[in-house]
């Protein structure tokens, strides 16, 4: 009985000084620790100490959709022609009735003068001949005049063929040559109208002794060209002024056929709505919309394939980033834990935020509650200014309210996070060291 109570004895005296086993703790015995109570007050100056996050790569912010430029083939070519509008109504405006009257000589007109020769018929028939051919002598020049020999000059434009005759007779007599003769028009060449734009041969048709009308311009021209009869009109410029028929309503009145022209008249022939132009025009538009189509499908295929490289490219990227840090090939920030914490050992502090003392605890398991004393939790921190001496920021979390501090507290690279155990925890191990030592020891006194 006395050897068991040397044994009992001799474990607790073993336990009270420390020789069975040795618990950590934080102590101010040294000097250089210094213990400040974890507060709404104080963890205002402890994140005073600032650090710089890391950062992630770029290519964790990048995405794929972004091309630099959309291509394709290009700019699509300009419509060459212009859209055909149809016409909703062509006005009829009609030129005012041409004044009656002879036919007047004027500059270019070819006069044919024949005169008595002592000749034969033969040879007064060779003679007209001659003088119908010879233009130059009897062409109306721009003085109104002609040339006739051993006469001279007479002006004969403005006048009537009758009222030329009566002049030529009184300058042959008056020049004492016999006033037998005939006067004829050979040519008309002052009075002219034009005829042109939708009919068969665009041409200048001369004003003769009978009036032209309408109708036989157009004819002399080769007749209207345009299928498009409601569209179309004829438009006659006269004096300054133009004037306009559409081409139904002069086919279906006949009067309007028998319009008068009057030398210096222009006649054109033109459609508002040409349906072959707009047959084309469409087809142009059909043409470039299939281009301008087929320009997106393009511009589209090599957008996808310029995503698809760049998302491949930010892929093999990040990839390689994730392959590093599983290998540990990154340098990293870290908080240590320690103590009665699921799992001791290196915290990572994250890319690009704060990390705060609560994102520590409860990482990986949090601290052991049932070893762990709530109320000595550490965080370790040497100064700047010296690194010898160390602030230990004591948090009690006795009170669960105080972990609300606890995710205020942004924690700094090489912290050290303790949490001390349980006194009942201390003891407990004190005992399991020291339950194999005793029975051992008891069975030797026993047994001696």
């Amino acid at each position: 009985m006395l050897r068991w109570a040397l044994v009992a004895f001799a474990a607790l005296f073993l336990s009270a000084c420390g020789a069975a086993y040795i618990s950590p703790q934080v102590t101010e015995a040294s000097g250089k620790v210094r213990i400040v109570p974890l507060t709404t007050e104080t963890v205002l100056v402890a994140n005073r100490d600032t650090r710089t996050p890391q950062n992630i790569p770029e290519a964790f912010f990048q995405n794929a959709g972004s091309p630099s430029a959309l291509r394709g083939a290009g700019a699509a070519p300009p419509p060459s022609l212009s859209e055909q509008q149809r016409p909703t109504v062509l006005a009829t405006r009609l030129p005012p009735a041409a004044a009656l009257g002879p036919y007047r000589i004027g500059v270019g007109d070819v006069l044919l003068l024949a005169t008595r020769t002592s000749g034969g018929t033969v040879q007064e028939l060779s003679g007209l001949l001659a003088a119908q051919n010879s233009r130059q002598g009897y062409t109306v020049q721009d003085d109104g005049a002609i040339a006739v020999p051993d006469v001279g000059r007479i002006r004969l434009a403005g006048l009537t063929l009758e009222e030329a005759e009566a002049q030529l007779f009184q300058s042959l007599v008056e020049n004492r040559i016999d006033p037998t003769f005939s006067l004829e028009i050979a040519e008309f060449n002052s009075k002219r109208v034009s005829i042109g734009g939708a009919v068969g041969n665009p041409a200048i048709v001369p004003i003769a002794l009978t009036p032209l009308y309408l109708d036989e311009a157009i004819a002399l021209s080769g007749g209207i060209a345009t299928p498009d009869v409601d569209f179309a009109s004829i438009r006659i410029y006269r004096d300054g002024t133009l004037y306009q028929i559409p081409l139904v309503q002069y086919l279906s009145e006949p009067e309007l056929q028998k319009t008068r022209l009057i030398a210096g008249d222009s006649v054109f022939v033109d459609t508002e709505f040409e349906l072959e132009k707009a047959r084309v025009f469409f087809a142009e538009q059909i043409t470039l919309a299939q281009f301008r189509q087929q320009s997106r499908v393009q511009a589209l295929a090599e957008l996808t394939a310029e995503v698809d490289l760049r998302r491949a490219a930010l892929a093999e990227t990040r990839a390689n980033f994730q392959s590093r840090i599983a290998l540990d090939a990154v340098a990293r920030d870290y908080v240590y834990l320690t103590g009665e914490v699921a799992k001791p050992g290196r915290f990572p502090l994250p890319f690009g935020r704060q990390a705060t003392l609560a994102d520590a605890l409860y990482a990986d398991g949090g601290f052991s509650t049932e070893t762990g004393n709530p109320g000595q939790i550490y965080v370790l921190r040497s100064t700047v200014e010296d690194l010898g001496a160390v602030t230990a920021w004591h948090l009690d979390a006795r009170s669960v309210s105080n972990l609300l501090v606890a995710t205020r507290f942004n924690l700094l690279p090489n912290d050290i996070v303790f949490i001390a155990e349980q006194p009942v925890t201390r003891w407990n191990r004190v005992v399991q060291q020291l339950v194999p030592s005793l029975i051992t020891t008891g069975a030797g006194i026993a047994a001696n």
